[in-house]
């Protein structure tokens, strides 16, 4: 089994706080909340 790939949040946030991302056909929403947490929403 191969290690999973690990990517800092800060290169896909940049200085956003919300990103859109498409999987298969599908948008999800993921947010970094004020507590600094994630949310991942559809």
């Amino acid at each position: 089994m191969k290690e999973p790939v690990l990517i800092d949040s800060a290169e896909i946030f940049a200085d956003a706080k919300v990103i859109q991302i498409i999987h298969n056909a599908q948008v999800y929403i993921l947010r970094i909340t004020r507590e600094n947490k994630l949310i991942l929403t559809k």
